[in-house]
């Protein structure tokens, strides 16, 4: 393979056998539990990186069923994301969310998602399953239970307007490439959107979270004060692709 061929075919390692094939990446039927809760705000601005701000003490916590995606397969995730506001370039205010922390059992969107977006994704068996009339969801890093979440199934239907709007902020994350000497190659604030948001069914219930210390698996660094809301829907989406909003390495 010539200089040329290389750089003709090369899209993601390892070059002959990529483990993920280009997006657009779309997923359908993509189950969500999402429970917000109250955190500790000094924990938050410990790990949410400047020029983002902190917008608030509470935390996202995600479960996030894909049972039908395109190029990475069928898999669930599980992760947390903080409210943050972001101004631009040309003084615009942005509000959004920052995804601290992903978890999830697929190699494809582990590798894709930390690639291209600089999604924050480590291999763990995030699950979430319906018992009669409650939705369990659970995270486990090898054999330890680190995340149990229940929830009241489908408990009462809510207006699908202020969730849209929701879904159609901004998400940020810092996309971290080593060099081959580890010092940092890339390291860049990420934005992406999810684009052709298709909500078929949301619901509201009740909802109790618990999170647990592991030493790999740091969930419980952003602790629990008192559960806000759960919110389970269902959606078709497409993943936009990112763009770099600031380099660390460049921008002062």
């Amino acid at each position: 393979m010539d200089i040329a061929e290389v750089r003709r075919t090369a899209f993601a390692m390892p070059l002959t056998d990529p483990a993920y094939p280009p997006g657009p990446y779309k997923f359908y039927n993509r189950e969500f539990v999402v429970i917000t809760y109250r955190s500790d705000i000094d924990k938050l601005r410990e790990v949410v990186p400047e020029p983002l701000e902190v917008a608030g003490d509470t935390v996202a916590y995600e479960f996030i069923r894909m049972p039908d995606s395109t190029g990475f397969g069928d898999y669930t995730e599980t992760g947390q994301v903080i409210p943050v506001r972001f101004k631009t370039k040309d003084g615009v205010v942005q509000e959004g969310g920052y995804v601290h922390a992903m978890y999830l059992d697929d190699d494809a969107p582990i590798a894709g998602g930390r690639e291209i977006w600089g999604f924050p994704k480590k291999l763990a068996s995030p699950k979430i399953s319906h018992e009669g009339d409650v939705v369990v969801c659970t995270l486990h890093y090898g054999s330890v239970l680190c995340v149990s979440a229940t929830m009241g199934f489908k408990h009462r239907e809510i207006d699908p307007a202020p969730l849209l709007r929701t879904l159609a902020r901004p998400n940020f994350m810092i996309k971290i490439i080593p060099h081959v000497d580890c010092t940092p190659r890339i390291c860049e604030l990420v934005r992406y959107y999810m684009e052709d948001v298709n909500l078929k069914g949301a619901w509201a219930g009740p909802a109790a979270i618990q999170l647990f210390e592991h030493a790999m698996c740091d969930v419980a660094r952003l602790p629990v004060r008192e559960v806000v809301s759960a919110t389970h829907y269902i959606t078709d989406l497409t993943l936009g692709l990112g763009e770099a909003v600031f380099d660390y390495l460049k921008d002062v």
